[in-house]
């Protein structure tokens, strides 16, 4: 079976300093600034490149994505839904695509939008979206969980939607034929828990046949923002005393170098599950996933196919 490999140092630090002088900020997993909502996924991105207000993320987001060749009356709805949207405080996150995501862009320029990517934060693909890409970097927030200069291909976008939805309150899909990318980002968004919505369309249209699936199958229609704010405002905790802390990201352990000792103590050259490191230990769940991203980091270990950990051989044993 094939072995993962840890980024050379080098190539690791060279990406570094070109994110630093872009003016990029490093999202790690376990750390403060990390998406609190990427917690909830089953494989979350081990951390994000991220150009603009990274305070956008501690705020209600309402992803709205669709067809790349919308209807004009569809990005008329995504305009619509975006503006009313970012005036009731959301903030609007899309994929910087063609047609609906670039209308929900450019509706929320002014309240607050994010784009996710699926190359690197540095690349405006599709190169139509070049002069909305420099505005959301100046005024909004870019993430991607590409490298520095990736320019994305077919397989980087399934991806990237598990981040759109992730990130999300809600997904409201304008525009989408049965089989496309914003359907993709509607099942992802279902399998995390997040609420999902669709704006009708003709039945004699492909373009809606994708939210007219989802109708069917028990998504809320949509017919302005009034409808999602209802079924975001829904989904809110009942708090009529007091109003509910935040969530706080988890942190480190304090004492990571007894922790430290303790993984590298029971990690040997035979893999052993990393769910069953985690159940050997009683540090928080967060500060022992970190830390085995150290380590892998530093070249002390190596992550297996199946999910197992292994010491890493030195070359010369």
């Amino acid at each position: 079976m094939a072995r993962y490999d840890v980024c050379p140092a080098g190539v690791a630090q060279a990406e570094y300093e070109k994110a630093h002088a872009y003016g990029a900020s490093m999202l790690c997993y376990g750390a403060p600034l990390y998406p609190q909502a990427l917690y909830d996924l089953s494989d979350p991105p081990p951390l994000l490149w991220a150009v603009g207000r990274v305070d956008m993320l501690n705020a209600p987001i309402v992803a709205l994505v669709g067809a790349r060749n919308a209807s004009i009356p569809g990005r008329n709805m995504a305009r619509r839904l975006a503006r009313e949207l970012g005036e009731a405080g959301l903030i609007v996150a899309s994929g910087l695509a063609r047609g609906i995501d670039r209308a929900a862009h450019e509706a929320a320029i002014e309240t607050g939008t994010l784009a996710v990517l699926a190359g690197g934060v540095d690349v405006n693909y599709p190169s139509e979206c070049a002069d909305i890409a420099e505005r959301i970097r100046d005024t909004g927030l870019v993430l991607s969980e590409a490298p520095f200069g990736q320019t994305p291909t077919a397989r980087h976008f399934p991806p990237r939607n598990r981040i759109i939805s992730g990130i999300s309150d809600a997904v409201v899909v304008v525009e989408g034929a049965a089989k496309s990318g914003s359907l993709i980002t509607a099942r992802n968004a279902l399998d995390q828990g997040r609420d999902v919505m669709a704006v009708p369309g003709s039945p004699l249209d492909a373009r809606a046949a994708g939210c007219n699936m989802l109708i069917r199958d028990g998504a809320t229609l949509v017919r302005g923002a009034r409808d999602v704010l209802e079924v975001i405002e829904a989904a809110k905790p009942n708090a009529p005393n007091e109003v509910e802390a935040a969530p706080v990201p988890p942190v480190p352990n304090p004492d990571a170098n007894a922790l430290r000792k303790q993984l590298l103590d029971l990690i040997g050259t035979t893999p052993i599950a990393e769910d069953a490191l985690i159940q050997d230990l009683s540090a928080p769940t967060q500060s022992i996933v970190a830390l085995l991203s150290e380590l892998e980091l530093m070249g002390e270990i190596e992550r297996l196919p199946g999910g197992a950990i292994a010491r890493k051989m030195s070359e010369t044993g």
